[in-house]
């Protein structure tokens, strides 16, 4: 019998039992709040366990973490054995978060997971590592720095390679790092491909690293999820600001997470909506490691309620409590939309999409409604009462210019600094006889 109907339902009668895991690990998925399995998994775990390749194709919030790492873990408990996975991820958020769920799903049968991403310090991570982790959860940039340069460190027990976000991770030209990986790692293997659409580079991929495996695709439409309610604002670019300050206002109270575009407006909107009294924090690229594990923490555990973010946050990040998205910059890339408000209404729960469309946006606006085949909604708003802010907000504004030039200053004079203490004049560090080496 089915698993999954032509509808792409989930046979209510299936249970994690019913897939072929063992009941330690089906008692973990309940302990974690699965009830029932997702369509992806449901669909993928079979497969998986009777030992196939597997790609599948699922769109964000499906479950795909459950989906490779439940028949992972199983066959774990059959052959445990040192650096046995090694989970591939585009973004430092991500790995985090799958590590998470290994060590959650894992932790009753003595699993180890080792999490390895930029802006961490090596050693530290070396040391990890050579403890002999069975699950490694990496960005593909830095286990290619310990592949090389990480001296006893290798995976030549590998079982299983899964690429998570795949569609991501290439678009994000990480295609020579997984090129390099694929050279060092056995090639007697069991491969996970998990992608949110199927693109060229994608199928190169799959061709380059999995043996006749068994495709998996529960959602061939670009969809958002029936209990999000979808709102878009048309607006004057110049008063921007003063909207999303009133839009906060009115959801006074509410978990929030702001998308933009850049990383400089992340940092710029951030500190304008805290001089206005907004209990908010940002997310994104250009924040050290550790400054962005603290932000994401902070919002997790509800000490803030609003993120700043860029797209580092739009695809995996599973935070249940997210009432509302509010993309502040339009998304060029549709699909990306997608990602964005799948933020939110998760897990069952109810939440809603508000998209600020100005004169310049219109038709990206259409590009998106054409690509989910819904039309957004208007949100009301009151232009009179969002213009009362304006003066509280131009004043918001000019402190966060200051405040943003204030900090590109102290950043150049400490580049400066720095130069000057290791010789930045000297010939060697125009890239004569003793220049720095070349970044990897």
């Amino acid at each position: 019998m089915p698993t999954v109907d032509d509808e792409g339902a989930v046979d209510p009668n299936v249970t994690f039992e019913s897939l072929g895991l063992v009941s330690t690990l089906a008692d973990a998925c309940k302990q974690l709040g699965w009830k029932t399995p997702s369509k992806i998994q449901a669909e993928s775990i079979p497969s998986s366990l009777s030992g196939k390749d597997v790609i599948a194709l699922a769109e964000t919030g499906s479950g795909k973490t459950g989906a490779f790492a439940l028949p992972i873990l199983q066959s774990l408990l059959d052959n445990p054995s040192p650096h046995y996975a090694l989970v591939l991820t585009p973004t430092r958020e991500l790995a985090l978060q799958i590590g998470e769920q290994f060590e959650a799903l894992g932790s009753s049968l003595g699993a180890r997971t080792c999490v390895i991403v930029g802006g961490v310090d090596m050693m530290t991570q070396a040391i990890a590592l050579m403890k002999k982790p069975h699950i490694v959860v990496a960005t593909p940039g830095r286990i290619v720095d310990h592949f090389e340069n990480t001296k006893g460190f290798h995976m030549r027990n590998l079982k299983y390679l899964v690429m998570d976000e795949a569609d991501r991770m290439l678009t994000q030209d990480f295609e020579v790092e997984v090129d390099k990986i694929l050279k060092v790692i056995p090639r007697d293997r069991r491969t996970f491909l998990f992608s949110a659409t199927m693109t060229d580079k994608v199928r190169k991929l799959q061709r380059a690293s999995l043996t006749n495996p068994v495709k998996i695709e529960v959602s061939k439409k670009y969809q958002t999820v029936e209990k999000l309610i979808q709102y878009y604002m048309f607006i004057p670019s110049k008063f921007k600001d003063c909207y999303l300050a009133w839009l906060l206002n009115e959801n006074q109270g509410q978990s929030v997470i702001i998308f933009v575009s850049t990383c400089a407006n992340a940092q710029r909107t951030a500190i304008l909506l805290n001089n206005l009294g907004f209990s908010t924090i940002p997310l994104h690229g250009q924040m050290p490691q550790t400054k962005r594990i603290g932000s994401l923490n902070k919002f997790k555990s509800q000490n803030k309620s609003i993120l700043i973010a860029t797209d580092v946050a739009s695809r995996g990040l599973d935070i249940p409590h997210v009432d509302i998205v509010v993309n502040f910059d339009i998304p060029t890339n549709s699909k990306d939309y997608i990602h964005r408000v799948g933020r939110t209404a998760r897990a069952g729960r109810a939440g809603k999409s508000v998209t600020m469309v100005t004169q310049y946006d219109v038709e990206l606006l259409q590009r998106i409604e054409k690509l989910i085949e819904k039309k957004l909604a208007n949100y009301p708003s009151e232009e009179e009462e969002v213009m009362l802010m304006l003066e509280r907000v131009t004043e918001a504004q000019r402190f966060a210019a200051m405040n943003m030039k204030d900090a590109e200053q102290a950043k150049k004079q400490g580049k400066r600094d720095r130069e000057e203490m290791s010789g930045g004049g000297s010939k060697s560090s125009r890239g004569g006889k003793g220049g720095f080496k070349k970044r990897k």
